[in-house]
């Protein structure tokens, strides 16, 4: 589950950086078999955050309407989820490359150069990262925790 990590440190809040990592899984279809959300505890735990932070960033899924909460059985991807996460992490992140390729044509980088370095990014993210392996790691327990609820 933690394909991701919240920076204490980044600009944007940490329940800002939770919700745009779930965004990207449920847009990349990390929930397509399992519709389930972990639950807040696990979460929390397996980024280290304050389990209060995650229910926020829990409420703004659902009221950017990805997700249905249900009482007692946890948050789940909504059928669109997985439509409206790519349209609206597909529309932020385009900007904020539009922004950063403006950025660097106008500091002097050339547009081969660019394209060459777009290339490699794509290859790294084709292939697994060291850090995959540490993240493997945390799979199966946090698929344990899953199933039994939170619970430890």
């Amino acid at each position: 589950m933690t394909w991701f990590r919240v920076d204490p440190n980044a600009e944007r809040a940490p329940s800002a950086q939770i919700v745009d990592a779930l965004l990207d899984g449920i847009a990349a279809g990390r929930f397509d078999q399992d519709p389930k959300l972990p639950s807040v505890r696990s979460l929390a735990v397996a980024v280290l955050v304050n389990p209060n932070t995650v229910s926020k960033a829990y409420l703004e899924l659902e009221r950017l309407g990805v997700t249905r909460s249900r009482s007692g059985s946890g948050v789940f991807v909504i059928d669109e989820g997985r439509e409206i996460a790519r349209t609206m992490r597909r529309s932020t992140t385009r900007s904020i490359f539009d922004e950063a390729a403006l950025a660097a044509l106008r500091s002097g980088h050339d547009l081969e150069s660019l394209t060459e370095r777009l290339k490699e990014l794509s290859r790294e993210t084709e292939k697994p990262s060291p850090q995959a392996a540490i993240e493997d790691s945390w799979d199966q327990p946090m698929a344990a925790m899953k199933k039994k609820g939170g619970q430890r």
